[in-house]
């Protein structure tokens, strides 16, 4: 594939971030169009500064053109995206957007399925419970304005070094403690997630010769089990973590918050919720995504999460004192 010149809304946090090492070990040039708040700025690319809801500062990177594809990490609303995607419109080939798999609508999640319907009227901020009907309505604005141009990539769980939600560094951290681990649902209950480097490498790839405009981009290619993920956890601790299996209506019984405090439990008996982690990958596992080891990903998450302070806050994950209340309460239930 040819040079690129690829300009990455924002860049400096989590996937922005793992793109800009994708496309330049890719060979391609990289710019970032960003406040330079949110990320320590990359000394590798060159930076257009600027908010994206300023016209101007929109303007100057247009003009920093044209583009091989404007990438678009950080769009949560419609009226967001709507001026970037009508500023780059005449100077890039292509919009990618990335969007998420819960824009979908209920149950099915192939990528021909129903959205959700978009908020009217558009709220001035996103919120978690409108999450994915906002980027439902961000994908409509990319697809209305760049038409065939606009290419949609919805993913699943993004994990990996650097992720700032810990919705799976904890697991690797947790199982690394070692004692008796508290474990949602069912061991052979399927979970899917995807390493960031690895749908960065993949987004790279279809850039420049996309088969479709709209993929799911979630992994592994074949879905691992909750059991596979947490003994992957301890082998690669080296750990002796003791998972104890607790039942979900145990579990909802008790107000243990799915994702949340619970990272990638998603309750099989919401078959709305379910369906996220069975989402269909046949696009882009068609078009070169690839998936390294789950080891791998653990043992690369792992060693990242320990160069952060030991006074993080975790954002997801059961604090010690609720997991061990939890325990005692799951030994209490039979007597």
């Amino acid at each position: 594939m040819a040079a690129m010149r690829l300009l990455v809304i924002g860049g400096t946090v989590f996937l922005g971030r793992a793109f800009t090492d994708a496309a330049l070990a890719a060979g391609h040039e990289v710019v970032h169009f960003n406040r330079g708040q949110s990320g320590t700025p990359d000394t590798r690319v060159r930076r257009i500064a600027g908010d994206r809801n300023d016209q101007a500062a929109l303007a100057r990177a247009a003009a920093g053109g044209p583009w091989d594809a404007v990438i678009d990490t950080s769009g949560y609303l419609p009226q967001v995206v709507r001026k970037s995607a009508a500023a780059f419109r005449d100077r890039a080939a292509s919009y990618l957007f990335v969007s998420s798999i819960s824009a979908y609508a209920g149950s099915g999640s192939d990528e021909t399925s129903p959205l959700q319907p978009v908020p009217d009227p558009l709220p001035d901020a996103m919120t978690p419970d409108k999450y994915g009907a906002l980027k439902a309505g961000c994908e409509a604005v990319a697809n209305e304005v760049f038409g065939d141009r606009a290419i949609v990539v919805r993913p699943g769980l993004i994990v990996g070094p650097h992720d700032p939600t810990d919705r799976f560094t904890w697991w690797p951290h947790r199982v690394a403690l070692g004692g008796r681990v508290a474990a949602p649902g069912r061991p052979a209950r399927a979970v899917q997630f995807i390493d960031v480097r690895d749908l960065a490498r993949w987004m790279v790839g279809i850039v420049g010769k996309p088969a479709y405009r709209t993929f799911n981009a979630t992994g592994p290619r074949v879905p691992a089990t909750m059991q596979e993920v947490l003994e992957a956890c301890r082998a690669v601790a080296g750990s002796e973590a003791r998972f104890e299996w607790i039942d979900e209506a145990f579990l909802a019984g008790t107000d243990v918050q799915p994702w949340k405090e619970m990272p990638l439990w998603v309750p099989e008996s919401d078959p709305a919720e379910a369906d996220l982690m069975d989402v269909p990958i046949v696009r882009a596992i068609a078009t070169g995504l690839a998936f390294r080891g789950l080891r791998e990903t653990i043992a690369d998450t792992l060693d990242w999460s320990l160069t952060r302070s030991p006074l993080h806050a975790w954002k997801a994950g059961l604090p010690s004192a609720r997991e061990a209340e939890l325990l005692r309460a799951w030994d209490a239930r039979a007597r």
